[in-house]
């Protein structure tokens, strides 16, 4: 299947897949919150029925306007496509959109949407695995703009399943206003509690933390942290396929059809099912990258939406246990340098780099670090002081690799920002947080990324 992600990315592919209209609301009551303010595009929004589908299944795209008018939906698969970052799939429309209505809250502060399905797609069996962004785009009172995200998986074994951090992106979600899980109805911000729920069923604001990504208004996180991920991997000409947490926590097909399962970026919200199918897949052989920081940090409670699926969480609990699968343990903010401390080790073979080293920049704006796994055959291979943390008995970055029983290996590069120094693709915001931003694109993490990729995919000890 390598060579059909080869021929995938050697088709046309355009630009056009970036929003390049947007009308925000900015209501008075979060005038002074600047993060909070300017999230939401009632003018046009919208959410799909699924996280993930396969081909030959049905999504549904359900969709407010605000005023009522036409609007055009147009599908894109996401990856490199000559530098692209995105080749057209379907155009729908033009359609007539209506103001569905905004859901009361619940007393665990739960908005769920209940609006009519605006279309539906049956995903064509021709349909590569991917990230999928459905532009929806209105030209009248105002022209406007945002976005639709859902993930086409593979039926089959594929190379390198990357999986999108949607949990996170949905706990983080403020859509209509105050509704993440870090609001809990006071006038404090971060709340870190039990008892707040959060729906798939509504759309995505805007992002609001550490940078202002007018992009992703309607797609999650993905613009920011997983598609420098995406966009390298099929320029590389890498097998991969793509699937939600969700499907983590609740496809059984996952453990049998790779080889390879990478968590990249910000994935901070898990469930103990996925723990624990993440962990019987490292078990069966199946090497798990862990390109990414703050992951399983929060242990959550699923609730079944209509049809039993699995469309609401809370937040239960911190993981306690997260170092013996990712090889260390996971925080939240911290900035610095990723310096080498084992220069002799395999990963760096061809970069370079002598002890004492470092990628400047490269850890934000959370991280993982000691205590780490007591396990024989782990490797401490960065480590670095850090700045802007909140943990003074700590605050040092930890880069571990471990041997897994079946020729396989767990990588945890214990930084967020690792996929911002593989690639620079078209609509991405570089990152940048409180006290420290990346330098971009660096040779040395790609070497290290490909010497990583060749050598879990050999079963080369």
């Amino acid at each position: 299947m390598a060579r059909a992600t080869l021929a995938e990315n050697k088709l046309e592919g355009t630009l056009d897949w970036q929003i390049t209209r947007f009308l925000y609301e900015y209501p008075e009551s979060t005038a002074g919150l600047p993060f909070t303010r300017g999230l939401r595009s009632p003018a046009i929004e919208g959410f799909a029925s699924a996280t993930s589908v396969y081909p030959g299944e049905r999504i549904d795209f359900k969709v407010s306007l605000n005023p009522a008018g036409a609007y055009t939906i147009d599908i894109y698969r996401m990856g490199y496509y000559g530098g692209k970052g995105g080749r057209h799939y379907r155009h729908i429309g033009p359609l007539n959109g209506s103001v569905q209505d905004l859901p009361m809250e619940t007393i665990e502060r739960l908005r769920e949407c209940r609006w009519e399905t605006a279309t539906s797609l049956v995903v064509p069996e021709d349909w590569p695995s991917g990230v999928y962004l459905a532009k929806l785009s209105r030209e009248t009172p105002q022209p406007a703009q945002s976005y639709i995200i859902f993930v086409v998986k593979r039926r089959g074994p594929a190379d390198i399943v990357v999986q999108v951090s949607d949990l996170t992106w949905q706990a983080y979600n403020k859509w209509p206003g105050t509704n993440s899980l870090y609001d809990d109805g006071t006038p404090y911000l971060w709340y870190q509690g039990p008892n707040v729920r959060v729906s798939f069923d509504r759309p995505y604001s805007k992002y609001p933390q550490v940078v202002d990504a007018q992009l992703s208004c309607g797609s999650g996180e993905f613009l920011l942290w997983e598609y420098p991920l995406a966009y390298w991997l099929e320029s590389e000409g890498c097998d991969v396929a793509y699937c939600s947490n969700l499907d983590l926590h609740g496809d059984p097909a996952l453990a049998d059809n790779c080889r390879v399962f990478v968590s990249v970026g910000h994935d901070e919200y898990w469930t103990r099912q996925m723990f624990d199918n993440a962990a019987a897949m490292r078990d069966a052989g199946v090497s798990l990258l862990f390109l990414s920081g703050n992951s399983l940090y929060h242990e959550i409670v699923a609730y079944g939406g209509e049809g039993g699926a699995f469309r609401s969480f809370a937040r239960d609990k911190r993981f306690t246990d997260e170092r013996e699968l990712m090889g260390a343990s996971s925080f939240g903010p911290g900035y610095g340098d990723w310096t080498v401390v084992r220069p002799e080790h395999w990963l760096f073979e061809g970069t370079g780099i002598e002890s004492g080293d470092s990628i400047p920049g490269l850890i934000g704006w959370e991280y993982h670090g000691a205590p780490f796994k007591a396990i024989e055959g782990l490797e401490v291979v960065a480590g670095s002081k850090l700045i802007g943390t909140d943990r003074t008995e700590h605050g040092r970055h930890g880069a571990v690799i471990y041997p897994g029983p079946k020729g396989n290996w767990v990588f945890n590069a214990g930084t967020i920002w690792w996929a911002e120094a593989l690639s620079a693709p078209p609509g991405h915001i570089p990152a940048a947080g409180t006290y420290g931003r990346t330098q971009g694109v660096d040779s040395r993490v790609q070497t290290i990324t490909r010497n990583l990729l060749a050598r879990c995919l050999s079963g080369q000890r």
